[in-house]
Parts: structure tokens; sequence; C-alpha cells
């Protein structure tokens, strides 16, 4: 059986008023119990979705992977590998093809930070961490990886150093240059070509990277009132963040630099988690109130003044503690919880069809904080049957793999 990649993204992730609690000297750590609270749910936003119609998927727990001591709080997929990375800074790569059970995974790093984000480029690993780092791997040989650069770049600290207006302030009297990420990098994301890496961070910010030489090209500070936990990119360039605020904001870049199109508020508690459809229509946010909203473009998309106009058409309900992390592949959603649980949920043909969930997949012991998927077969043509692969990773330490076999509707 082969697989293709398809990338997908402990986090209501955290507030600023809790970092400012923090010693300045302390690397921040990330807000378990508040992330996990059950905030209230959205009322006045109508369901999308029907009862679960299991008939139309089969699915089966086929391995749980062992071997990190902590959370697992990230994953990434590439053609032959599964990464995972830990929230106490290690990284291990494991074989895709079974018996993954049999494996203790090879350790690409450790003690860096812990591992809030993960992205494959080429042959590069992307990781984001707590300690406000970027770091790029390059393979070695099948088992070994090297650390081939640090962001921001030894070029890009020494050129702005000297240079008044590089600074921006951080806090109350200090400054860091604004290349600097001064907190924990929550996300990351790439642009369709690859020619762009995103990066979000709690710092309130998020930066855009060249990926050829890792050049900081632009910071775009106080993009949120709090800290940014989500950022994703669709395939038309539209820029999407999520952030402790409870807002979700749209940017666009306009000449040389990304500019506010729109901000989506809707929900009532942090956003924890964003995943953005294959054609880039469709935005779907998770947050602590226990919703995955579906927003979707107006007809006429981006107008003649610049904004993108952008309505919440429904919620997806089904979770009772907080959405951690959402992936979309095909029509499936997929969405990971607080609850233990992760869900799956196919988009109809039509508009008025709504949403179903197909399935629950129960297992875990404790919050679902990752997923990534992949998947085989006419998974874009909705009148052929597909399978997809499914790992999740989560606070019991372990990630495990599920295998699902997604009937034509």
């Amino acid at each position: 059986m082969s697989f293709f990649p398809c990338y997908c993204p402990l986090s209501c992730n955290k507030t600023r008023s809790e970092c400012q609690k923090k010693s300045t000297h302390h690397q921040s750590e990330p807000s378990t119990s508040s992330s996990l609270l059950s905030q209230p749910s959205l009322p006045l936003v109508p369901s999308l979705s029907s009862l679960l119609q299991s008939s139309t998927v089969e699915h089966q727990c086929v391995a749980t992977i062992k071997g990190h001591s902590s959370y697992v709080s990230s994953l990434a997929l590439s053609r032959k590998s599964l990464f995972t990375g830990s929230s106490h800074g290690e990284i291990r790569v494991w074989p895709r093809e079974p018996p993954l059970e049999c494996s203790t995974g090879n350790i690409v790093a450790a003690g860096s930070g812990g591992v809030k984000s993960l992205v494959i480029l080429g042959d590069k690993l992307i990781s984001a961490h707590q300690d406000h780092k970027i770091r790029v791997w390059k393979p070695i040989d099948d088992a070994k990886y090297k650390c081939v650069a640090t962001l921001p770049t030894m070029n890009d600290r020494f050129t702005s150093l000297f240079t008044q207006k590089s600074y921006v302030e951080v806090r109350r009297h200090k400054k860091r240059t604004w290349v600097h990420h001064v907190d924990a990098v929550s996300s990351l994301a790439l642009s369709l070509d690859g020619s762009l890496l995103y990066s979000a961070s709690w710092d309130r910010s998020f930066k855009i990277w060249r990926t050829s030489d890792f050049k900081c090209l632009e910071s775009i500070e106080k993009a949120h009132d709090d800290a940014v936990n989500a950022i994703v990119v669709s395939r038309d360039a539209f820029c999407y963040t999520g952030s402790a605020d409870k807002t979700i904001k749209v940017w666009s870049k306009k000449d040389k630099n990304h500019s506010l199109v729109a901000t989506l508020k809707k929900h009532l508690s942090a956003v924890n988690a964003l995943a953005v459809s294959e054609d880039g229509k469709v935005l779907y946010s998770g947050a602590c109130d226990r919703s995955i909203l579906v927003w979707e473009r107006l007809s006429h998309g981006d107008d003649a003044d610049g904004e993108l106009h952008m309505t919440v058409v429904g919620a997806l309900r089904g979770h009772t503690k907080a959405i951690m992390c959402l992936a979309v592949v095909s029509d499936l959603v997929l969405s990971g919880s607080a609850d233990k649980s992760l869900r799956v949920w196919r988009r109809g043909l039509l508009e008025k069809d709504g949403y179903s969930c197909l399935a629950v997949l129960e297992g875990h012991t404790k919050p679902v904080k990752c997923l990534a998927v992949s998947v085989s077969g006419s998974g874009s043509d909705s009148n052929s049957d597909y399978s997809c692969v499914v790992y999740s990773g989560s606070l019991d330490l372990s990630v495990k793999v599920w295998n699902l076999r997604v009937s034509a509707v």
C-alpha cells in the first residue's frame, strides 16, 4: 500500500498576560491548564454537521508509536518518513511503512526548546521552538540530520544590529531587532511554491522568510492583541492568523508588504488551530469554545477596495472540549480535541448538504495535540473510494496511526 503526503499543522496556547507573569530571564512555558478548559460554545452560529454516518468510512488504529518522554506537540510527513516533535525539544524520525511499533525512531535533535511546529521543504525539515528560534535540518544519511541554519541567521542579525530603525519595542524599556521573535514560535506555514516561510509567535507578530537563503523579508509586529497561535497560507497567497485574542486576521501581499484585509470575529475564546481547503475558498478554525467554525468567501471574493469578504456559514459540533488541531485533505476535515478524540468530517457535494461526521477515533488517553494526514487513491474525486492514513500526537506521549477507507458519496 503506498501513500502520498499531504501536509497538515498544547496551545489555547497562551495569552499575553500569562507571558508577562513569567520572568524575562526564564523561557515561557505553555499554559496547559487554560488550553483544556471547556469554554462556552457558540449558540448563535448554526450547526452544519449531521448525525454520525459511519457507513461511508471504515477506520482502524493500526499502530501506536512510543518513544518520546514528553508530550507529542507536532507532526510532519515527508514521502518516506514521519517526523515527531515533543514538548521537551526532541525531534524523532520514523519510517512511514509498518511495522512502526517495532521502531523507536531516530533522534534528529534533542534539547533545543519545546517543538511547536514542523514543516517539510524538499529534503529539509524546519522546526519552530519554544526558545524563540526556527531551525533548519538536513539529512546527512538515512539516520542522521544536521542543523544547517538557525533563524534569524547570523547575517540577518549582524546587518540589523547597527541600524537604529531595525529595533522595535518588545516590552516597556526593552528593544530587539525586528528579525527576532521574542517569544515561542508557535506555528509555521509555507507558500504554495515553497519560496516563502511564514512564522507566527506568542510575541503577537508573524514574519516572512525567503527559503532560498532564509533571509527575513518582513515582520508584522503587533499583528494581534495577544499571542498568535496558528498561521496558514492558502494556494492563492492569503495568509490567515489565529490568536488568543479570539480573532482571525486575513493578510494579503500588496506590493512588497503584507497588509490586513479582514478581521474575523465569532469565536468566544482563544483560536488554537486553522486549516484551509485545498482550493483556498474555505477556512476552518478551532478554539476553546469546542466548535469548528467554517468560513467561506463570498462569491465576488476580494473587490476593488482591497477588502476580502468572508462569512461564517456555520459550525461543526461534537467535541466536548477545546479544539487543539485541524487538518484538511480532499473533502475531509479532521479535528483533534482536548476531549481525547479525533473526528472525521466530510463536506457535502452541494452547499445544502452541509457536513457529516464520518467517524470518531478514540484511543488516546489524554488530549490530542497535533495531526498529519496522507491520502491515496482518487481523493479529489468524490465518485471514487479512497484511503487515508491519519497520524495523531497526544499528551499521552504517543502517536497513533489510523487507516481510513472512505467510500464514494
